[in-house]
C-alpha cells in the first residue's frame, strides 16, 4: 500500500476483498465493537478509549501474536492491510486505528465490503499520539 492512498481508494480496495474472502464474519450489535489484540499492546488500549469516548461499547479479547495473525487471516485481512489489532462491528471487520467517525459512516452506508483498514500503526491516527499531527 502506498502512503498516498486515499480513504476512498482504500475503501474500494476493501470492497473487493469481500468476494475474495468468502469468510463468514461474527455479527455483533452495531454499537458494540469486539477488539482482538495482543496482550502487551498499549496503543490498542488507547484506540479502545477513543471508541468509548465516541459512544461505542467495546469487548476485548487478547491473543498471542501467532493466534492474532491467524485470526487476521481468517477475517480476510491481507498482510498489506494489517495492523496491531482486528475488530468486528456489525458484519464488518475494522483493522487498525480507524477513526470512530469512519466506522459510523461504514455502518450507516452499509456497503458490500469486508470493512475498513488503517494499515500499520499510522502516526496521529486515533490511539497513536499525537493525534493532532497525522501521517498521510
Amino acid at each position: 500500500m502506498t502512503r498516498g492512498m486515499s480513504r476512498r481508494q482504500l475503501f474500494a480496495l476493501t470492497t473487493g476483498l469481500v468476494a475474495a474472502s468468502g469468510s463468514a464474519l461474527p455479527v455483533f450489535a452495531a454499537d458494540t465493537i469486539h477488539v482482538v489484540k495482543d496482550p502487551g499492546c498499549g496503543c490498542c488500549g488507547a484506540w479502545i478509549d477513543h471508541l468509548a469516548a465516541e459512544g461505542f461499547t467495546t469487548t476485548v479479547e487478547t491473543r498471542e501474536a501467532g493466534a492474532l495473525d491467524a485470526h487476521k487471516r481468517q477475517m480476510g485481512i491481507p498482510p498489506a492491510l494489517a495492523s496491531c489489532h482486528t475488530a468486528t462491528v456489525g458484519a464488518y471487520v475494522v483493522e487498525g486505528h480507524v477513526p470512530a467517525a469512519d466506522i459510523r459512516r461504514l455502518l450507516a452506508e452499509a456497503p458490500d465490503a469486508i470493512g475498513l483498514s488503517v494499515p500499520g500503526m499510522r502516526y496521529g491516527s486515533p490511539g497513536m499520539r499525537p493525534e493532532a499531527e497525522r501521517e498521510t
